[in-house]
């Protein structure tokens, strides 16, 4: 069995009844770093993720899962990681985001609708001597290169 899948069903064996957290990746890196990224609806707390740790842990432990030294890490992913699942495109509705799509250029504003197919976007246009406008575009997911939630201080 390979190692990511047995990781899966442990990961899902273990958070199975909380509904609102999920699996963002998991992925053995040449490296021998077996990398755990979960997150929530709500986020998720340093305490689900030392949960999740053990439980792994433990279970690839028992089984000798991984015959190699491995180093388990398990976290959210970062303020600046780019989304991956549709599940993180919608707990960010209402946030601003910059989009980089497939032909190079960028794209940012408020992140209104996503589905399996496409985001909607509110952006600012500004044309030559006229104030600006907010103005909705989709982008279908399949020319979306990278998309990143904007971080606000004010």
């Amino acid at each position: 069995m390979q190692v990511e899948q047995r990781v899966k069903e442990l990961v899902e064996e273990k958070i199975g009844d909380r509904d609102d957290l999920f699996i963002v990746s998991i992925k053995m890196q040449s490296n021998g770093v077996l990398a755990i990224l979960l997150d929530g609806d709500q986020g998720i707390s340093i305490d689900d993720c030392v949960k999740v740790s053990r439980h792994v842990g433990f279970h690839l432990e028992e089984e000798n899962v991984i015959e190699t030294a491995y180093r388990l890490e398990v976290s959210s992913p970062g303020i600046d990681s780019p989304l991956a699942l549709l599940r993180q495109y919608t707990k960010n509705i209402g946030r601003d985001v910059r989009l980089k799509l497939e032909e190079g250029t960028v794209k940012e504003g408020k992140l209104i609708a996503a589905t399996t197919q496409e985001l909607t976007i509110e952006e600012k246009v500004k044309e030559k001597g006229k104030k600006a406008e907010i103005k909705e575009a989709v982008f279908p997911l399949s020319q979306i290169k990278e998309t990143k939630v904007l971080i606000s201080f004010k």
